[in-house]
């Protein structure tokens, strides 16, 4: 690729292909990126830091990054990598498949696995795909924006299949299709009210269960207890914050919904080991 970046804009809608090494990790961490959703294929030898959990990769690896997520490039490597980046006008409307879409199952799913491993054929076809998008924003044809389109969904479709064998298909967990979707709607409702609703019960109610049988669903798939699950949220939140805003603890605490800041300085403290206040100042050195 001779250009770092190729970029597609047309009235609100952006994306860009952007290569980057050692020398110009720059271009993934100076934060312009921020408020797009992002899609990354890295070769081996590369770390990442994704909402806060570090990865490195030990074969081609696709990363799946939704807006205002936390993404740190920590280690490149000589060969480059690729990022797809584009905002919810290119490719997030109402018609598309839930699964597909940007906040779909590889953007926002309850295990927190924002990554798909590449091997062999599917490594081929990955990378054949982005090479289809570089082309077609070198072509900048009147139907470059539908072709790029299409092969960014090839993308996300080939890689929540393949996530899906490599996270649901083991026998640690092993989902039918129902397990799934009962999982991505009730994430999808954390996601959606975890700042004022912090209680079992609540989402219990929501999806006609009772706060046992919801627990009980959960134990039978060898996960974290709902109520985990939704604390987990919370303190993902709380840790954006207090890395992207200058709110102080207080203000973070009645954000998230704590009336009393001191409970949630000590359910911070519990789930990071570290306060938020000593958490900030770790994260901005």
């Amino acid at each position: 690729m001779n250009d770092a970046a190729a970029v597609f804009e047309s009235n609100h809608k952006k994306l860009s292909l952007i290569s980057f090494n050692s020398g110009t990790i720059n271009l993934i961490n100076e934060g312009a990126l921020q408020y797009y959703i992002k899609v990354l294929f890295v070769p081996a030898g590369y770390t990442l830091t994704v909402d806060f959990n570090r990865y490195e990769t030990q074969q081609a690896t696709l990363f799946f990054v939704n807006s205002n997520q936390y993404l740190q490039v920590d280690v490149a490597g000589e060969e480059d990598a690729f990022l797809i980046n584009y905002n919810r006008d290119f490719y997030c409307i109402q018609i598309h498949d839930e699964e597909v879409a940007c906040d779909g199952l590889l953007f926002n799913n309850i295990f927190e696995i924002p990554k798909v491993d590449l091997f062999a054929a599917e490594l081929d076809v990955i990378s054949m795909l982005f090479k289809q998008v570089r082309d077609e924003l070198s072509l900048q044809d009147s139907s470059s924006e539908e072709m790029i389109r299409i092969y960014l969904k090839q993308i996300i479709i080939r890689a929540t299949r393949t996530w899906k064998k490599q996270n649901l298909e083991n026998e640690k967990v092993h989902m039918q299709g129902v397990d799934q979707d009962f999982l991505r709607n009730f994430g999808r409702l954390v996601d959606i009210h975890y700042r004022e609703k912090h209680a079992v019960a609540d989402y219990a109610a929501m999806l006609h269960l009772a706060p046992k049988t919801l627990t009980q669903k959960f134990h039978k798939l060898n996960l974290e207890s709902p109520n985990e699950f939704i604390k987990n949220r919370i303190i993902l939140e709380a840790k954006r914050l207090l890395l992207y805003t200058g709110l102080s603890i207080k203000e973070i605490a009645f954000k998230l919904g704590y009336d009393d800041p001191a409970y949630f300085n000590r359910l911070f403290t519990q789930k990071c080991l570290t306060s938020p206040a000593s958490f900030r100042r770790k994260i901005s050195e």
